[in-house]
């Protein structure tokens, strides 16, 4: 199990650092959103970003985390991807149909797709549950490497307010506290099997 531990929490690491540095930044109205939108990167951006939650979910089960820890992920994961979808999909249409037709007032419409009621709670709620569930995690690993890992997910939701470099960087440092964590993992799994 902590083999594969390893290996989920890098793929999540890269998968999240691919999705803040692949995705398009621009204004998101008019021909600006309709680029970005329309762009491959978007739908690249926003599927790895997708992927990253499943290997998130899957890498604390391989951990062994505490029950509270592997639900609260599960099931922020769950609230969060059906935005992703629509994000990803929705959106990328979206802007393709508004390059093709030239009609570029359909950009409009992102907002009422993005920020629905039903679909900003569902959203909210899910990255606050993961959050709580990586707050979880750490205190049950106690290390300073699962700290870092953990921060990356508390202030996942208010990096989307933050202009494009943060978001970059936010990105790394989840990248970076997975590998930190997965090679501290990778080291006590040695650790133990070698008997030192």
């Amino acid at each position: 199990m902590q083999r594969s531990a390893v290996v989920l929490l890098v793929a999540t690491g890269i998968f999240f650092a691919a999705y803040s540095v692949l995705r398009p930044y621009s204004s998101e109205i008019g021909l600006a959103a309709a680029d970005a939108f329309a762009s491959p990167l978007w739908v690249a951006a926003h599927v790895s970003a997708m992927i990253g939650f499943v290997a998130l979910a899957l890498a604390v089960r391989s951990l062994g985390a505490s029950a509270g820890a592997e639900v609260a992920i599960w099931v922020g994961a769950g609230l969060v991807l059906p935005y992703y979808g629509a994000e990803t999909f929705a959106l990328n249409v979206l802007g393709s149909q508004a390059q093709n037709s030239g009609d570029y007032s359909l950009m409009e419409l992102a907002e009422p797709i993005r920020y629905g009621p039903t679909q900003t709670v569902m959203f909210g709620a899910g990255l606050l549950a993961i959050a709580v569930g990586a707050i979880v995690l750490a205190r049950g690993l106690g290390t300073w490497q699962a700290w870092v890992f953990a921060a990356g997910f508390v202030v996942f939701l208010p990096q989307f307010f933050a202009p494009p470099w943060v978001r970059i960087a936010h990105g790394l440092l989840i990248l970076v506290g997975a590998v930190a964590l997965a090679a501290s993992t990778y080291r006590q799994e040695m650790s133990t099997t070698t008997g030192a």
